[in-house]
């Protein structure tokens, strides 16, 4: 069962090979079995997820179901869910358990759909490699010495170690797909606004962005349509209708133009990773893409322009950490000064941190202009970029990240070499972009992911060239062998 798509679960589900209940506890077991090892999931919640199933298959028995009814997932643990901790990956909330749910929570518990629990993630979704969460690193299933990605490396871990058929993650600058490209899964990164982030707790909030992370292009357009659509309490939501994305995926390829940004393709890129690319590339000709060579001349700056941004509104978002109204209250505390300080010094953890006294500084009297400013400039040029560049070709196609998964603890001493391995993905989400990464084949036994990059709201022609690259190939069905 672990190994069906989402559609052949819910086919399995409507013939009766199998109750939700039997598949949802298939998963808890495997959970059971594999997360002290893997350190995917924060919270477990069995009881809860046994009670979903039963009512799922109520709904199934009724002929009422949904394509998703009685399906199991994970919420990254930054989702609000009512009644169930919502910590972060943070000690400050180690102690929340949420009053309400996110709306994507909402909208694919309305689906149908089975939560197992929260996942592990980088502390406030800050990081690439899923090391600074409080409650530890989250293991690659490929290569436990290896790290998963980031933030959402809990959900990618999971998911290519079958503790969970379908997971949510959050993008910033790049935290569904690099997670995705480095456990061999397929993630996708929204348009901004296309997806509500209220109830999905923020870090930079011009930034994030909700999207579904899934073993194949074809259960990514599943949960994509239910999560997707406006919502009145996010002032951020878009007023458009939603595409019914798994009716696009069989769309044929013939004479899509498919633009390599030769800004990718340089020094920066693991001479392996370009090779697997290649063959890559060759696969959607033979499906009748048309390949043609683009630049994007600014791609360098947008880590600093990213750097400056997204430090400067986590600043402003993180400041409600306080240890007054909810979350770590330091002891004793001499006065409200006192608190603030201890509170936030004891449970925030280094990278946090970091950001917050970036982006304090940032916004700082006169250093507005020479960085926030100046940032915010750059972003506007960046998104002038990919808007030439989509002039000439449909999508973009590039390497998610530079190199394969590395090492657990080899980049720790050094924050702008890890910040170096967004280099692909930043870019995308200063401009709005959707984009998603989709398995690309191996090196040395660790998965590397091809990115495809759209224009506003070709989320549906993003799933429909992943899903046919997929039909061709099979390294999204790849699985990690497990101790």
């Amino acid at each position: 069962m672990i190994d069906l798509s989402l559609t052949q679960m819910a086919q399995g589900l409507a013939s009766g090979d199998f109750s939700s209940t039997e598949l949802t506890q298939a998963f808890l077991d495997r959970i059971q079995q594999h997360n002290t090892q893997l350190n995917a999931f924060i919270t477990v919640t069995p009881e809860q997820a046994l009670k979903e199933a039963a009512v799922a298959d109520e709904v199934i028995s009724q002929k009422q179901a949904s394509p998703l009814t009685g399906i199991p997932l994970a919420h990254k643990d930054i989702f609000c869910t009512l009644g169930v901790k919502t910590s972060c990956g943070s000690k400050i909330l180690d102690n929340f358990t949420a009053p309400y749910s996110a709306t994507v929570v909402d909208k694919l518990a309305s689906a149908g759909m089975v939560s197992l629990g929260k996942t592990n993630l980088d502390e406030f979704a800050m990081g690439s490699s899923n090391e600074s969460s409080f409650y530890g690193a989250v293991k690659n299933p490929w290569d436990t010495q290896a790290v998963p990605g980031g933030s959402s490396g809990g959900s990618a871990a999971a998911l290519a170690a079958r503790l969970t058929p379908a997971a949510t993650g959050t993008d910033t600058g790049g935290s569904i797909r690099q997670p995705a490209a480095f456990c061999g899964i397929t993630g996708i990164k929204p348009t901004y606004g296309r997806v509500s982030r209220w109830g999905m707790i923020a870090y930079a909030s011009s930034l994030d962005q909700a999207g579904p992370m899934a073993r194949s292009a074809e259960d990514c357009a599943l949960l994509l349509k239910a999560m997707a659509g406006f919502d009145p309490r996010d002032s951020t939501s878009l007023q458009r209708c939603v595409p019914d994305y798994p009716n696009l995926l069989n769309e044929p390829l013939q004479g899509l133009k498919l633009g390599l940004p030769k800004e990718y393709f340089g020094d920066d890129l693991n001479p392996d990773m370009a090779e697997r690319l290649q063959t890559a590339i060759k696969e959607l000709e033979k499906l009748g893409a048309q390949i043609k060579e683009v630049s994007l001349p600014l791609t360098r700056l947008a880590i600093p322009a990213y750097y400056v941004i997204a430090p400067a509104e986590a600043s402003s978002n993180l400041s409600r950490f306080d240890g007054v109204r909810y979350g770590y209250r330091c002891e004793n505390p001499k006065d409200l000064e006192d608190l603030y300080k201890r509170s936030r010094s004891e449970a925030f953890g280094a990278e946090v941190k970091r950001r917050i006294l970036i982006g304090t500084y940032a916004l700082s009297e006169g250093f507005y202009d020479a960085y926030y400013r100046k940032a915010q400039q750059l972003r506007r040029m960046i998104t002038e970029d990919f808007q030439k560049a989509f002039n000439e070709v449909d999508l973009l196609l590039a390497p998610t990240t530079p190199t394969p998964a590395f090492d657990l603890g080899s980049k720790n001493k050094d924050p702008v070499e890890m910040y170096l391995e967004d280099i692909y993905t930043l870019g995308v989400n200063l401009a709005g972009l959707p984009a998603m990464s989709v398995p690309a084949g191996q090196v040395k036994g660790r998965p590397i992911g091809m990115q495809l990059i759209g224009n506003h709201f070709d989320e549906g022609r993003l799933l429909n060239v992943a899903h046919q690259f997929q039909q061709v190939t099979d390294h999204h069905m790849q699985t990690p062998e497990l101790n």
